[in-house]
């Protein structure tokens, strides 16, 4: 499906640059859903061209009794079932104990532990063991105190009883995607973790990106988990996380979404790094200009959305292959060049500009991930600040804050 949009998105932005509006209602029918293999929660992927170019997306997802293409993220029935256990013996509700004030500063790293071999499509889960030893590194090498999870299921519920042994903050993310029946799982676990973790736990994002991967085709997904946590009584603030391009509903200048009066906050991903290969609006954003790009997306956002607090709840640049580059398609321009240097440049300068501002930010992401060169070429597995892989060292000169 990955490759399907790619292409969709390039024929487009070849045009004059006009789009179709991007609030149009949702399709009426659910999608089928009674052959498709169940997804289990995955980690955001970091290729998100977000351009003036790129056209709504339409059309349904791929009828389900067709097999997913390659690199689509749809695991195979067999290898991969969505879990039914329950959430772990740790979780102790504790509905009456009240959020604390989630309008502090934040400085946080997207946390998903599918290193190694592990993939999020197909084989085993990531173990307890392995969540808490990633943890662990994460506390003794870094100063982040505060992570973003990409899931609540498989295993991944776990992640919120180790980080509050850690006395780590967390951004949880509800996963979301085309399989109706799985997402209702992922909001009733949501809505359990939301309540046994609501000092650890300081914000929901109902979903990452659905609106990048699917045009409009599940809003009422989105729709029905932001209305079902808000009936669990379930009090930490609630979005839906998607690129600056999708809340700036596809549009230049920046105008705002249906979705803006029913979240809490705005999340948003800015990845110069991919504007850098797919925009026409901003085709070269070097690693010494990354920085002032997030800061002027979030200042649009922030004039879109002027009585919403809004968090760059992901951002980076890949430290590897060294001196890798990739050509805008419209302007063939080489602007972003891969490397350490350039990766401690982006995420220092940026979380500096952050600070002065009292605004937050999460750094994507504390470990690299090695499968996913599969879906976004060879710098796919070079975002995290620490390895993908034993002893998962983690890079130096991260400046305080």
């Amino acid at each position: 499906m990955k490759q399907l949009l790619f292409w969709v998105w390039f024929s487009a932005l070849l045009m004059s640059g006009q789009t179709m509006a991007a609030d149009q209602p949702a399709a009426t029918e659910k999608p089928a859903v009674a052959d498709k293999a169940i997804a289990t929660d995955k980690p955001a992927a970091t290729q998100k061209p977000a351009d003036a170019g790129k056209p709504v997306v339409t059309e349904k997802p791929a009828d389900a009794g067709k097999p997913a293409a390659a690199g689509s993220g749809q695991p195979a029935a067999a290898d991969k079932p969505a879990t039914a256990e329950k959430p772990i013996a740790e979780l102790q509700h504790k509905e009456n104990v009240p959020v604390p004030p989630s309008n502090e500063r934040m400085q946080c790293a997207a946390f998903s532990p599918y290193v190694g071999d592990l993939n999020p499509d197909r084989g085993a889960h990531p173990s307890r063991e392995l969540i808490n030893e990633l943890l662990d590194k994460l506390v003794k090498e870094t100063r982040f105190r505060c992570i973003m999870t990409y899931g609540v299921m498989n295993g991944l519920e776990y992640v919120f009883a180790a980080a509050e042994a850690r006395n780590l903050k967390v951004i949880a993310i509800i996963w979301l995607d085309d399989d109706v029946a799985v997402n209702t799982q992922s909001i009733n676990s949501g809505i359990e973790v939301a309540r046994a973790f609501p000092q650890t736990i300081l914000k929901l994002s109902c979903g990452s990106e659905v609106r990048t991967r699917h045009g409009n085709v599940f809003d009422g997904e989105i729709t029905r988990c932001i209305e079902s946590l808000r009936k669990a009584g379930v009090t930490q603030p609630i979005t839906t996380i998607d690129t600056w391009w999708e809340w700036c509903n596809r549009s230049w200048p920046c105008k705002p979404t249906s979705f803006g009066k029913s979240v809490d906050w705005i999340g948003t991903n800015v990845f110069p790094w991919w504007e850098n290969k797919h925009s026409k609006i901003f085709p070269c954003i070097p690693a010494k200009k990354a920085a002032d790009f997030h800061i002027a997306r979030l200042k649009d956002l922030r004039k879109t959305y002027p009585k919403k607090d809004v968090i760059l709840t992901e951002f980076g640049w890949p430290n590897g292959p060294a001196g890798g580059t990739e050509y805008n398609v419209h302007t063939k321009q080489h602007c972003g060049v891969a490397g350490k240097k350039n990766q401690m440049k982006v995420v220092n300068q940026t979380f500096k500009k952050l600070a002065q501002k009292n605004w937050s930010g999460v750094v994507f992401e504390a470990f690299s991930e090695n499968w996913k060169p599969s879906n976004e070429g060879s710098f796919g597995s070079y975002w995290g600040l620490c390895e993908g892989k034993p002893p998962y060292t983690c890079a130096k000169g991260l400046n305080g804050k």
